[in-house]
């Protein structure tokens, strides 16, 4: 296997477990944070839309949505100009997390490039969201592998 895709999957499921220990006592599910994510940027998107945003399919949104809604986190309301869409709306539940799911994932950062110098830090993300682009352009173009 190609020494960068094993590194890389290897990180990120380390990166998600850790990323899922932190959200857990905020009450969220993996994944549910993302989506908190895409709405306090945006708020009333439609499930597609937040599936775009996350390179993940609709009904992937869908089944995530259903939960938050359950857990009192999201809304869904019919949109007023077309009534086919459903949006996607934060409750003051979920607007109230922000502060603490986002100084969480700050630690979390801090603590993984603990050993990383500034410069090592700046390289690192300038390379991850240039293999990030090119990933997503690649997932964008059907005739690609």
């Amino acid at each position: 296997m190609s020494e960068f895709l094993a590194l890389h999957s290897s990180t990120s499921k380390l990166l998600r477990a850790l990323v899922e220990r932190s959200v857990r006592p905020h009450g969220l599910y993996p994944g549910q944070d993302l989506v908190l994510g895409v709405l306090w940027d945006n708020d009333g998107r439609t499930p597609g839309e937040v599936a775009a945003a996350l390179h993940v399919t609709t009904p992937t949104i869908v089944k995530m949505a259903d939960r938050m809604t359950e857990s009192g986190l999201l809304v869904r309301r019919r949109d007023a100009e077309d009534r086919r869409l459903v949006r996607l709306w934060l409750t003051d539940k979920a607007r109230s997390l922000r502060e603490s799911i986002e100084d969480s994932r700050e630690s979390l950062e801090s603590l993984v490039t603990a050993d990383l110098t500034e410069s090592e830090r700046r390289c690192l993300l300038t390379a991850l969201g240039k293999v990030n682009r090119s990933a997503a352009q690649l997932l964008d173009d059907p005739r690609k592998p």
